[in-house]
Parts: C-alpha cells; sequence; structure tokens
C-alpha cells in the first residue's frame, strides 16, 4: 500500500486529502484526483514516503495530513474546476506566459483547454513566443559587444585612467575634445575641422581622376597637378598631425591602435608615405624596383580609405559597421541562397539556350554571371536568354531572387535601427557629460 494511501487512512475519512494552496484550504476525494494521475495532485496519491510527497508539495504536515502549496490562491480555483469538470478554462487577467506556467506547474497540459479557450491560448502563446523572439534578437547584439551602458562606462574608465598619469589632466582635456564633439564648443570646431579635411581629400581624389586636370611635362610624361599635391600634402600632414596628438594623449596606446577606426585612420595616411618612399627609390633607377610604379599605383588607391573616416563624424556609419559585423549569420544565409539559386539557374539557362545560334548564353560560367545579375535584380543586359523557354526560366530568377534577397532583409535592418539608436543614445549621452 502507498505511503500517501497509508496516511490517509489515519485520517477521519480516507478518501479525500487537505490542500492548502496559500491558504486557501480544500478537502479533495481520491477518486477526483485519480482520474488525472499524471498530474501534481493526482501524483501525491502514489508517493511511498514523506521526501517523495516534499518533492511535489512546498511543505507536509503529518498531524493535520496537509500538503501546503506556496502558489497563487485565485488560480488553484480554476485547478479545482480542471479536475471537476476535466476542461481547463484561461483566467481572465493573467498573463498569457504566467497561465502557461501555471498550468505546467500542476501537471495540466494544454490539450485538457476546452475549446472555447484554446484558440485564443494558442493564438496569444504565438503572439507572446514573437514578442520574445524580437527581444532576444534585440538583445542578442548587445551580448555579442557592449551595450550603451557598459561603453559609456568604458568611456568613464579610460578617463579614469589619466589620474596619476604624465600630464593627466592636460591629455584627458585634448583627449575629450578629440573623441567627444557634443563636449564643448572647441570639440565642436575641432570635428567640424577635421570632417572638413576629410571632405576637401575626397574631392582633391575624384579632381585626381579627371583627364581635364591632368599634366604634362616638357617631355610630355604624366605629371602631378601642383595644386592636387598642395591639398593631398596638406590633408595628409592634417591626419597624421591628428593621429599622433590622438595617440599622445590616448589612456592606453594599445587599446587605441586596436581601434578599427583608428586602424582606418592608419591605412588611409599610409600610403602617402609609402609612394613617397617608392618615388624617392625609384628616382635611384634601381633595377630591382621594377615593379615600383605598379605598386605606387595600388597605394594610390588605398586613398580610398579616406572615405571611411567619416565613420568617426557619423553614427548612422558606425551603426552600418557594427550591423555587418554582427549579421554575420544573416549574410551567410544569404549568400548561400544565392549560390544555389544562381547554380540552379545558370545550368538550366545553359540547356535551354545553348542550341540557340542567337543566344551568348552558350556556358555554364556565362549563366552563372546571367543568373547572378538577374536575381539581384541589377539587369546589366549584356546577356539575355533569348528562347521562350529562357525567358520564363529569367522570370522565374528574377522572382525567386527578389525573395531570396528580402528573406534576411528584416532581420539586418533590425540590428542596424537598434545599433543607430544606441549610439545616438551615446552620443547624447556624451554631449551631456
Amino acid at each position: 500500500m502507498m505511503y500517501g494511501q497509508i496516511l490517509h487512512q489515519q485520517s477521519p475519512d480516507k478518501c479525500f486529502i487537505n490542500i492548502n494552496v496559500g491558504g486557501y484550504k480544500q478537502r479533495m476525494a481520491h477518486n477526483v484526483l485519480k482520474r488525472f494521475p499524471q498530474t501534481r495532485l493526482g501524483r501525491l496519491l502514489c508517493c511511498r514516503s514523506q521526501e517523495a510527497i516534499l518533492e511535489l508539495c512546498d511543505d507536509f504536515s503529518p498531524s493535520e495530513m496537509e500538503y501546503y502549496f506556496d502558489r497563487s490562491p485565485l488560480f488553484f480555483c480554476y485547478v479545482l474546476n480542471f479536475y471537476l469538470t476535466g476542461k481547463m478554462h484561461l483566467v481572465d487577467g493573467l498573463c498569457i506566459v504566467s497561465f502557461h506556467q501555471e498550468i505546467e506547474y500542476w501537471g495540466i497540459k494544454e490539450r485538457h483547454l476546452d475549446f472555447c479557450c484554446s484558440n485564443k491560448f494558442h493564438e496569444l502563446k504565438g503572439l507572446a513566443d514573437e514578442n520574445c523572439w524580437d527581444q532576444r534578437s534585440d538583445e542578442l547584439p548587445l551580448d555579442g559587444l557592449d551595450s550603451s551602458v557598459e561603453e559609456l562606462s568604458a568611456l568613464e574608465d579610460d578617463e579614469a585612467m589619466f589620474e596619476g598619469s604624465w600630464c593627466g589632466d592636460k591629455r584627458k582635456k585634448i583627449w575629450i575634445l578629440s573623441e567627444n564633439p557634443g563636449h564643448s564648443p572647441t570639440a565642436k570646431a575641432m570635428a567640424v575641422a577635421s570632417l572638413s579635411v576629410v571632405i576637401v581629400s575626397i574631392i582633391a581624389m575624384c579632381i585626381h581622376s579627371m583627364a581635364d586636370f591632368h599634366q604634362m611635362d616638357l617631355n610630355e610624361k604624366k605629371i602631378e597637378n601642383p595644386v592636387l599635391v598642395f591639398f593631398e600634402t596638406f590633408c595628409v600632414l592634417f591626419f597624421s598631425a591628428e593621429f599622433i596628438l590622438r595617440l599622445a594623449v590616448a589612456p592606453s596606446a594599445r587599446k587605441f591602435l586596436c581601434s578599427p577606426l583608428n586602424i582606418i585612420d592608419v591605412m588611409s595616411i599610409m600610403p602617402f608615405y609609402v609612394t613617397m618612399a617608392c618615388d624617392i627609390m625609384n628616382e635611384g633607377e634601381n633595377t630591382d624596383l621594377e615593379n615600383v610604379g605598379k605598386v605606387v599605383q595600388i597605394l594610390r588607391l588605398m586613398r580610398v580609405f579616406r572615405i571611411l573616416k567619416l565613420a568617426r563624424h557619423s553614427a548612422g556609419l558606425r551603426s552600418l559597421g557594427a550591423t555587418l559585423r554582427h549579421s554575420s549569420h544573416e549574410v551567410g544565409q544569404l549568400v548561400l541562397f544565392l549560390s544555389v539559386g544562381i547554380s540552379t539557374f545558370s545550368v538550366l539557362i545553359y540547356f535551354v539556350e545553348k542550341e540557340s545560334q542567337e543566344s551568348v548564353l552558350q556556358t555554364v560560367p556565362i549563366g552563372w554571371w546571367w543568373a547572378t545579375i538577374s536575381m539581384t535584380t541589377v539587369g546589366y543586359g549584356d546577356t539575355c536568354p533569348v528562347t521562350p523557354a529562357g525567358k520564363l526560366i529569367g522570370t522565374l530568377c528574377i522572382i525567386c531572387g527578389l525573395l531570396i534577397v528580402a528573406l534576411p532583409i528584416t532581420n539586418i535592418y533590425n540590428k542596424f535601427s537598434k545599433f543607430y539608436v544606441r549610439q545616438r543614445h551615446i552620443d547624447l549621452r556624451q554631449s551631456n557629460n
């Protein structure tokens, strides 16, 4: 005979057990509980020891033969109704998540919900799960990198590192002026000056590529435009001075040099000095430097990294960079979907177009190019199907491309919005400090 049944035999009425839920007491018949043996109260009847009983309830009084549960007495009224009727109903005013947790505690299954509440329960639960998923999605990037509060705390820690260091007060003042444009009018003026030089450098780089501004020397050899050289030199010297100043006043040189924005600064400055060194070496007509000209051209192209210096003054660009860093999963999915689609449609278009003499889609590699520009909806028009079957496949390719590209865009956009709001919050907090 079970332990619980032996205990109940000692009571005046062995067919009942005493339940106390948060102060609400109720006697329940064995035959009612036995109808649902998998529920928490039904399992009490099968307990063989007091330890087993205490695993199912919060307290047990052998003298009064009373089982105590530290749960909501209001919800237990619905539990009683379930044991009597065999159907569970939603509790008005109770959160669907709390309701689900309560029925799980008492061992009541979702299938026991009455038909009048079942659809509403699953609808509300689906909405709650969706909201929880959105919240986890929003919090995920914050787990992957510092949150707004943590970033602000890191900035405060950086400022605290100046205490006790060499010229700490002066370095701290210059550091704040260079890193926090909203701190004071002087900081704003420095930021505007830096931004203006970046824009001038970009404009000069664009003008340098125009043939109208090219000049020739007496030997009909192309030379640099002196005006553009002046602006180029001025901008690079400004960037160099700014970088050296910020490095000199940085609280931690190692942390400063490892910052992505500072790495961009180095990459925008370095080509100028390397190009200058290569030009000087090239003047010596060293035979080992026959490829110096190509190296110089490549290094000059690296000046395009100066455009990325705008990220230092733009919350949107910084948010875009953070979004790309933390959207590797979504970007990977996009590349995978596109790769499968491109491989499939390139083969299909090859088989339907290879017999046509007018079509240029005569090989699978050409089909790859056509499928790539079609699925990404670019459509250069240099390659296109000419047969009716090819046009039909082209239509399907474009439609599939729209759907594939649209799938991960929502998650990427949500992350961008979150990073942008967070970055704006950081800038606002810095301006108020």
